[in-house]
């Protein structure tokens, strides 16, 4: 990706008094991602739906532009820091429930020799090196889990974050995340905190991690409570896109998910898979009764057809069970041409079938299961067909 170095820029162009040191940088960087959308079966009621943009604002990638800068300190000590804001390039409106820097605002410390030292609010260790080697790092939205129950598809980010990445040993990296609770007198209500591992080594990449994000509040009021509540709080986002396939587990005591994935790249071939586990466990003041588990099982083939053209195919197999029991089959395909290095148009589409049953939106009753594509979050009836040509552009 092109990108305009300001190595002299002056800061007073942030809003901050003073001219930049002669050794450090400000990248001002983004992309503006949209398409027309199709939908069959967008609602309950089987109707279709044709939009510019979708529930995701981008299906490659979400619309976002953001700066990022480092200073020297000496010694190959490094001050970093990133500030990145998600936006809809069909309306103008912030994305990430109007946060001026939604998807990304964090400042740290780094060393090539000890790691990166970060603290704001961050992506997780399961989104920086398990989702570069799956299908989601590709063709976006269209590819991921149904519901992104397991944020397969970085649906959530986490606030008062610290995390750590270390130096790549012989392929090897690792990575860990806590974020405070912050509610006074129960240290570890409302955290969350993350590990994982990744290995590379030419042409076989994997990876795995943990997540766990706790829900400190029912409605308001701090666990324990004797009320029942419907929302979720807390340090982490939540992994609630607007379907019913999890929407209705938004009063959970939290949500752990484990994922693994591989890749295997032969010539113009990507071969990849990939496991994950979403718990949404219950408590007392849960609306739904028992811990509701989503076990999924993923694999793609991307073909490199020309250093323009990438082709992929992808299969997504979702099973629920414990409080309610549904099965999700998708079938996702993608073509990407590249018009440049800064711009491509592709062409996604899926197809999904759900059967069994789930809750409803506020989790106290047991409803049909809904199709509802990847992440897009379109709740409809027990199939659903998703069409998306697009374009994007990064600066």
């Amino acid at each position: 990706m092109k990108r305009i170095a300001l190595s002299t820029l002056s800061l007073t162009l942030l809003g901050v008094a003073g001219a930049a040191h002669a050794q450090s940088s400000v990248t001002l960087y983004g992309t503006i991602d949209t398409a027309i959308t199709f939908v069959h079966n967008a609602n309950a009621a089987g109707q279709n739906q044709w939009s510019v943009g979708n529930a995701s604002n981008g299906d490659l990638s979400g619309s976002r532009w953001g700066l990022k800068g480092q200073e020297d300190l000496g010694g190959g000590l490094k001050a970093i820091f990133q500030l990145e804001n998600g936006f809809n390039p069909s309306t103008g409106a912030l994305a990430q429930g109007g946060r001026e820097w939604g998807r990304q605002a964090f400042v740290g410390l780094s060393a090539d020799q000890y790691g990166t030292f970060t603290l704001g609010r961050q992506y997780d260790p399961l989104v920086d090196l398990v989702q570069g080697i799956t299908a989601d790092n590709y063709f976006g939205s269209t590819f991921a889990t149904a519901g992104d129950v397991d944020n397969y598809d970085n649906s959530s980010r986490t606030n008062n974050a610290i995390k750590y990445v270390s130096p790549v040993f012989s392929g090897l990296q690792v990575e860990g995340m806590y974020a405070f609770g912050g509610v006074a007198g129960q240290t570890g209500s409302g955290q969350t905190w993350s590990a994982a591992a990744s290995y590379n080594n030419g042409p076989i990449s994997v990876a795995a991690g943990y997540f766990v994000a706790d829900n400190p509040s029912v409605d308001g009021l701090v666990r324990p409570s004797t009320t029942t509540g419907t929302g979720w709080g807390g340090t982490s986002d939540g992994t609630f896109d607007g379907s019913l396939i999890n929407l209705g587990l938004q009063s959970a005591k939290s949500i752990n998910i484990a994922r693994v994935a591989a890749q295997y790249v032969a010539g113009p071939f990507t071969f990849g898979a990939g496991y994950s586990n979403a718990q949404y466990k219950a408590d007392g003041q849960s609306a739904f009764a028992s811990t509701e588990k989503f076990n999924t099982g993923q694999g793609f083939l991307d073909y490199q057809a020309t250093p323009a053209i990438l082709l992929g195919v992808g299969y997504s197999y979702t099973k629920s069970s414990g409080d309610t029991g549904a099965t999700y089959h998708q079938v996702s395909v993608g073509a990407d041409y590249n018009l440049s290095k800064r711009t491509d148009v592709y062409l996604v589409g899926a197809w999904q079938h759900a059967s069994g049953e789930t809750l409803s939106a506020d989790g106290t009753a047991v409803v049909a299961a809904q199709a509802s594509v990847g992440s897009y979050g379109y709740g409809g009836t027990n199939t659903q067909e998703l069409v998306s040509v697009g374009l994007r552009h990064k600066f």
